[in-house]
């Protein structure tokens, strides 16, 4: 590890505030035979209270929206409640963007008292050259540009939940509760494929393959006709099908209940799993897009789950606002294909033996591009009408409790 927490002693005896030691020569073997992220300035491993403080205010957050927001936002279907629910979800989805760009700034403002304690964090890394004084302006330049990427292919991810929502007949009551718990279950999953990928892409060939993935993703999605989405084909459903009985009805909001005696999961069970199946095919693209953008694992990891608080009430947000907005698919895709590049042939084009050997893209080029993409395909759709209108009027059944069969 390259430092620990700790407490100096004074020679009087009185303790100072908690700073950062130099590892010693056990720890520096330790970390140089067993550590994943040796090229991490904070590893999470050094810094956890950082972590989960962090984490803790995850949980409180999405405590907030639990029990606080969703009971602002009413659950009949009058036409006031309607644009109460409207304006709740934007104004949620606002201190989400607001809490991000607070963390963002938290971060980088953490990292610069770091570091002028032990500037040596950054020896090794690839911050080296930037140097105390730029490092952490970098840091939140970098936690911006991961949060605009993700929260902008969170956008296509709405798109299919609101699809799984419909096929399945769901209203907004029910569409809270999948949504809220399969943002905790994105939440683990992300952490997971976050912690492998930043271990992975130590290993150049490991970056280049993510991009070159990422190229072919982004051209897919411009070049290829959206396909009908079919949950029912889901082969998660079918596994599930074999290890609990399947209800035919809801009840109410639960994900289980009693069938003939036996325990048997709801149709809103099965959505979930739809859900969280579709977020991990998701984070497949979102996660080397993020890790192109930045390898420190607390920038990575940050800007991604910032980027999923937010994602239930922009979901109430977008859902109303989605016609408006037919050519965001092509910006998400060239904003890929952009990442891509950065990842395998920008380097080569930027490398300058002198100041910047690595040839790393310039993180406020990458930051303007990605605006620009996404700004300009968001205008071009207000200027260009849409072919077919997408419809995104809420469905709720007649009784509730009938879910498509």
């Amino acid at each position: 590890m390259r430092g620990t927490f700790a407490k100096r002693k004074s020679r009087d005896g009185d303790d100072s505030p908690p700073t950062l030691r130099a590892p010693s020569r056990q720890q520096r073997r330790f970390n140089s035979r067993f550590h994943l992220l040796p090229h991490a300035v904070f590893s999470p491993l050094d810094y956890w209270p950082i972590l989960a403080g962090f984490l803790v205010a995850v949980v409180v957050l999405l405590c907030f929206d639990l029990f606080v927001i969703e009971n602002l936002a009413g659950e009949t279907a009058t036409h006031a409640n309607k644009r109460r629910r409207f304006w709740t979800s934007l104004a949620w989805t606002g201190v989400c963007v607001a809490s991000a760009i607070g963390a963002a700034f938290a971060f980088a403002a953490f990292a610069r008292a770091e570091l002028a304690v032990n500037p040596a964090l950054l020896e090794g890394t690839r911050y080296e050259a930037a140097g105390v004084a730029a490092a952490p302006g970098t840091f939140l330049l970098e936690f911006l540009t991961g949060y605009l990427v993700e929260i902008s292919l969170s956008v296509d991810n709405l798109f299919v939940f609101l699809v799984i929502f419909r096929y399945f007949g769901l209203d907004r009551a029910k569409q809270h509760r999948v949504l809220f718990w399969g943002i905790v279950g994105a939440i683990v999953f992300r952490a997971l494929f976050i912690a492998i990928g930043a271990a992975l892409v130590q290993f150049t060939i490991v970056l280049f393959l993510m991009g070159v993935f990422l190229i072919v993703t982004g051209v897919k999605l411009v070049t290829s006709e959206e396909k009908q989405l079919e949950p029912a084909r889901n082969p998660f459903i079918k596994m599930l099908a074999r290890i609990v009985p399947v209800a035919t009805a809801f009840d109410g909001t639960k994900f289980f209940t009693r069938m003939n005696g036996t325990l048997a999961a709801t149709p809103l069970f099965v959505t979930l799993i739809v859900v969280e199946t579709t977020d991990i095919a998701f984070a497949v693209d979102s996660v080397p897009a993020v890790l192109a953008i930045t390898q420190e694992p607390f920038i990575a990891f940050g800007s991604n789950i910032c980027a999923i608080l937010g994602l239930r009430a922009m979901f109430f947000v977008v859902a109303e606002a989605m016609q408006k907005f037919h050519l965001l698919k092509y910006g998400l895709g060239f904003v890929l294909v952009w990442v891509g590049l950065k990842m395998t042939v920008l380097p080569y084009l930027f490398r300058d033996a002198l100041s910047n050997p690595d040839g790393h893209v310039p993180i406020w080029l990458s930051l303007g591009v990605i605006l620009a993409l996404l700004a300009g395909t968001m205008i071009l759709s207000l200027i260009i009408p849409a072919k077919v209108a997408v419809e995104t009027t809420e469905q709720t059944p007649s009784n509730g409790n009938e879910p498509r069969a």
